[in-house]
């Protein structure tokens, strides 16, 4: 059983599309060329979050080719700076919890189309583990670290012989 959102934040799932090399898909943010980040958006009512997730992968990468691999244990939170909130949250939320999705993509790079909904993403790239935490916005960058330890097994390369 999954715990509640917690109060004051705004539900919300988190995508970490695993591709080739086991790097992750990130997308810049359309019209801020210093904001990469992960694919995320919302919770709709009546939408549980892994239809959520669902959704947002067509919407924000433009496909669907992806497998579910694993689901966070815990929402996790972040707060959006004041200045940086969306006047449509009106106040009543302080930032956002999110529900964090692994994800292994299994299309092909022609599948990605940023603009098969309203485009989020001006441009977007595999990044490796280790570049994410850095090229994050500072106020997400604590989700980012826990996201990557949690799901670090499945970004692991496996050298093992047989």
């Amino acid at each position: 059983m999954t715990a509640a959102v917690p109060q004051f934040y705004r539900p919300n799932v988190g995508l970490m599309l695993i591709g080739p090399g086991r790097r992750i898909f990130v997308g810049r943010r359309l019209n801020q060329p210093d904001a990469w980040q992960m694919p995320q958006g919302g919770v709709d009512k009546g939408e549980t979050a892994v239809e959520a997730a669902c959704r947002e992968l067509r919407e924000e990468v433009g496909t669907a080719k992806a497998l579910l691999l694993r689901e966070s244990r815990d929402w996790l939170t972040y707060d959006v700076p004041a200045a940086l909130q969306p006047p449509h949250w009106k106040g009543r939320w302080r930032g956002q919890a999110q529900k964090w999705f692994a994800l292994a993509f299994v299309g092909l790079e022609s599948d990605i189309d940023l603009a098969a909904h309203d485009q989020e993403f001006d441009a977007w790239r595999w990044a490796a583990p280790d570049e994410l935490v850095e090229a994050i916005v500072p106020w997400k960058r604590a989700v980012y670290e826990i996201v990557l330890k949690e799901f670090a097994d499945l970004l692991a390369c496996a050298s093992r012989r047989v």
